[in-house]
């Protein structure tokens, strides 16, 4: 049986989007309720229409060179409550609320290191284990 064809973009979204030559676009993180920048990760146009269709973000892994879907293995999903674009249309913010922790350490944040000057401090947020 064959998959069934995924809508694309709709287009005045599509008119305003630059992606990078390799089709990516950043996409910034943040949890609605707290305004905590949770996670920078990568979509292309797929992971944006993805995220569109489910709610749920989705994006595209350039190590693996494929997509997922956040929280699918951990359970640790973001719903979407609002998409944004920056004025010259390369970057999203996709405002979420989080099911559990956005980081693969466990953290709240993948931001979770601070430079005192001098080196990194774990912030309150970290993983019992901030080297990992």
């Amino acid at each position: 049986m064959s998959e069934q064809p995924r809508p694309g973009l709709p287009p005045a979204l599509r008119a305003v989007l630059r992606f990078d030559e390799r089709g990516l676009i950043p996409a910034i993180v943040q949890d609605a309720r707290t305004g905590q920048v949770l996670m920078l990760a990568y979509m292309n146009e797929t992971a944006l229409a993805e995220t569109l269709r489910t709610r749920e973000t989705h994006f595209w892994s350039r190590s693996r060179q494929t997509l997922w879907h956040k929280g699918a293995t951990s359970g640790n999903t973001q719903r979407v409550v609002d998409l944004r674009v920056d004025c010259d249309g390369d970057t999203l913010l996709v405002l979420v609320e989080p099911q559990g922790p956005a980081c693969h350490t466990g953290a709240t944040s993948c931001f979770f290191r601070a430079w005192d000057g001098e080196g990194w401090r774990p912030l309150a947020f970290a993983p019992t284990d901030p080297e990992r």
